[in-house]
């Protein structure tokens, strides 16, 4: 077991330790320090291999998205706190490893980053960013900067461009999507290709999801799947009310939202997609975590890594 000192240190870590001696990554933690183990193993020189080795989580965070997609996966019902640790250990004792997709996302500056949950801009990422002085609040700083932003909610012109799916339920050839290679996405300074869909509008928020979860109670994208090749697009324009903006997080709480009709709510499953924002301010991030604000585009590439849903007697290191 590591015990972490500073941010990035996990990052480090796992560039540098040599992967014969484990079996497994198993995070005790948010899903922050996850994207800090992903991105260290796709930065090692042997990232082909890295890559593949299992990684999994014991959810101590606030959000912990991805154990409550692990724990939907597996049949529980929607748990939180204690209950949700408690699956999640039981779980990696009796479980097993399935291949899960991730998102190669670059932004204006050239960095690119992989992620295994979300990209998002404006109401999520103002409420992930700006609750963090609520964090002593554990899971409830959410709820609060929630109902901060509602109270003053913002919108934000922006540009949004995307590769659709025209059949969101079949499986995209893994041959298409494995390679680590961008070759759906042009340069950002380079126009998108014809066979994209461009959007420009007032936001109120855009998100990029490939996990059920975008919370443990937030039933984001009940159809989504670990390794099903898919971004889910969603994106919600100006105009919607408070109210019916209230409401739509309120179902998203048992995944019944994507029910509802609403001309302000948009879900569009895609491969690939680029956000240019056009408002001078804002927050953007990447699987909860704030990166530079500017264009920014992303390509999924399907089951890229392993997940552990659960495994058997194997040797892992915990950080």
């Amino acid at each position: 077991m590591f015990l972490l000192e500073r941010q990035n240190h996990a990052r480090e870590l796992v560039q540098s330790i040599n992967l014969e001696e484990w079996d497994g990554i198993v995070v005790i933690s948010g899903d922050g320090l996850l994207f800090e183990v992903v991105n260290g193993l796709m930065e090692r020189p042997d990232w082909e291999d890295a890559i593949k080795m299992p990684v999994g989580i014991l959810p101590c965070g606030s959000g912990n998205a991805l154990a409550g997609a692990i724990n939907y996966n597996a049949g529980f019902d929607q748990a939180m706190g204690s209950e949700l640790l408690l699956n999640c250990i039981l779980l990696l004792c009796r479980g097993t490893v399935m291949p899960m997709d991730l998102v190669s996302v670059t932004t204006c500056s050239g960095a690119r980053f992989f992620s295994f949950l979300s990209v998002a801009w404006g109401f999520i990422s103002d409420v992930d960013i700006e609750s963090e002085k609520y964090r002593h609040m554990g899971s409830a700083r959410f709820t609060v900067g929630t109902m901060v932003r509602v109270a003053s909610l913002r919108t934000y012109r922006g540009r949004l461009s995307y590769l659709p799916v025209l059949d969101a339920h079949r499986p995209i050839s893994r041959s298409i999507t494995l390679s680590p290679n961008d070759d759906l996405l042009p340069p950002l300074n380079q126009p998108v290709p014809k066979s994209w869909v461009t959007v420009e509008e007032d936001f109120v928020l855009v998100l990029g999801i490939y996990q059920t979860h975008l919370g443990a109670d937030l039933f984001t994208a009940p159809f989504s799947c670990f390794d099903d090749g898919l971004i889910h697009l969603f994106f919600v324009k100006a105009g919607i009310s408070r109210t019916a903006l209230v409401r739509l997080f309120l179902a998203m709480e048992k995944g019944t939202h994507v029910g509802i009709e609403c001309p302000y709510v948009v879900h569009v499953p895609v491969r690939a997609f680029r956000l240019e924002p056009l408002t001078r301010k804002g927050i953007l991030t990447v699987d909860g975590e704030r990166v530079e604000y500017g264009p920014i585009q992303a390509q999924i590439h399907q089951g890229l890594s392993n997940i552990i849903s659960g495994c058997d007697r194997i040797r892992m290191t915990s950080f």
